[in-house]
């Protein structure tokens, strides 16, 4: 799932007066290391001995709001824990995670985590590894959309987290707009140039932009591609692919929208991206299935029935988003085996999974889920078409990305790499060569 929209300023995490848990001393963690008694059986309803009456959950929207309302679930399973969300925006929240785990203080005892930033918690060391005892959750592999649980798997075969939900990737156009240019949808998808080439037919006609960013047809381009072994950023060895003709292709598309000023130059979640969608100067967007909710929700509900969505261009698939729920290694002991029951209720339960997709449109990563009539609904918003089948049939041609460590920087660098490739005339391969020498010095740490 990617994150809603940024509402007015919330404080940033500064324990303990945003944070409700206690400190983790050593002391503590000792006291309860020394306390833990496990009770026999498998799966849902392992207790430690003189368990806690509060677990709590460190959440981002609206996954807090999914937590919240498994709580009735989770009240039938352990009558005496309640469970405490402790929700922050979403970079706010990724920040909090990343201090409490380098710092072992205020750690919660489940937190949710975007796909990008499983990647640089997963080689950190400071993930519980859900592939061993007493987890196991390789018992439940066939259960997740292959790719998903991939992606939470390190290079040593550790796995840190468990998906929940899932991002299959979507070109979403304006019918209306495509129709008053003479645009079809096989031009929209047949090439990435050929989708080029219709946005500027599109600019001739409409004066509408193909593209809020041209960065954004370089998102998904570099997804697309990957083979077997290979990261995003870098293979299974750390070496660095970004000087890959993989590469040298979505900078070349991205420059041919500027080029052609088929982009807004507008960033994503901001107040003229959505204002964009809503007047139909912006034709499509490359995203996640989860876009399709937003801008019905919230974003552009006025364009009801104007929208459709395809698969993208040049029979591309990929994945864009995904959530994942994990358990800090300093989190407090006695905690975590209900930590992994409510991890367990959260992602493996097909009717809590189908009640985060229908409230909350998280695309789910539990296969189980995948016969349910839902997924055959028409979508009012997209003019009745039935596009979560669609969807569904993506997830099943997305190849896993190996997460690395410097992906979330891996991706600051190409992106201001590209600006000056964008905004200066940088050359290309010059562009991808300094990137690749910047990231190569931070590829083993």
């Amino acid at each position: 799932m990617h994150p809603p929209p940024v509402p007015p300023f919330v404080p940033p995490f500064v324990p303990p007066l945003v944070s409700p848990l206690a400190p983790i001393t050593r002391r503590r963690a000792t006291q309860a290391l020394a306390g833990l008694a496990l009770a026999p059986g498998p799966g849902l309803g392992v207790r430690a001995a003189n368990p806690p009456t509060v677990l709590t959950v460190a959440a981002f929207p609206a996954v807090d709001k999914i937590v919240e309302a498994a709580a009735p679930a989770w009240n039938k399973l352990h009558p005496g824990v309640a469970l405490k969300v402790v929700s922050r925006q979403f970079a706010d929240h990724h920040t909090a995670m990343t201090t409490a785990l380098s710092t072992s203080f205020y750690l919660p005892d489940v937190m949710a985590l975007e796909v990008g930033y499983v990647g640089r918690f997963a080689q950190g060391g400071g993930l519980e590894n859900l592939a061993q005892p007493p987890y196991d959750i390789r018992r439940f592999e066939q259960q997740y959309v292959p790719y998903a649980l991939r992606q939470a798997t390190g290079r040593s075969g550790a796995i840190v987290a468990a998906p929940t939900d899932i991002g299959p990737g979507t070109l979403l156009v304006r019918t209306d707009i495509l129709a008053k240019a003479g645009v079809s949808d096989a031009e929209m998808t047949r090439s990435w140039e050929s989708y080029v080439a219709a946005g500027v037919k599109i600019k001739q006609v409409t004066g509408a932009y193909l593209l809020a960013h041209a960065r954004d047809i370089k998102d998904i381009a570099i997804r697309t591609g990957i083979q077997p072994g290979e990261g995003l950023y870098f293979d299974k060895d750390s070496q660095v692919l970004v000087a890959s003709p993989r590469f040298v292709r979505a900078f070349e598309l991205a420059r041919q929208v500027r080029k052609n000023k088929l982009d807004a130059k507008v960033s994503a979640w901001s107040n003229e991206w959505s204002e964009a969608f809503k007047r139909g100067t912006l034709v499509t967007q490359l995203s996640g299935a989860w876009l399709a909710g937003h801008l019905s929700n919230w974003l552009a509900p006025s364009t009801k029935g104007k929208w459709r969505a395809l698969q993208l261009p040049e029979g591309s698939f990929a994945a864009y988003g995904g959530t994942f729920f994990a358990i800090a290694r300093g989190a407090p002991v006695a905690n975590k085996l209900l930590a992994w029951d409510l991890i367990q209720l959260l992602t493996l339960n097909r009717e809590l999974q189908l009640a985060a997709f229908k409230s909350q449109d998280a695309f789910p990563a539990l296969v189980s889920t995948y016969d349910d009539p839902f997924f055959e609904q028409p979508l009012p918003f997209l003019g009745g078409q039935p596009a979560r089948a669609m969807w569904r049939e993506a997830t099943r041609h997305i190849q896993a990305v190996a997460v690395h460590k410097q992906d979330a920087f891996a991706g600051e660098v190409i992106d201001t790499e590209l600006d000056k490739v964008l905004d200066h005339g940088k050359d290309v391969a010059v562009a991808l060569a300094d990137a690749a020498r910047l990231l190569a010095k931070r590829a083993k740490r």
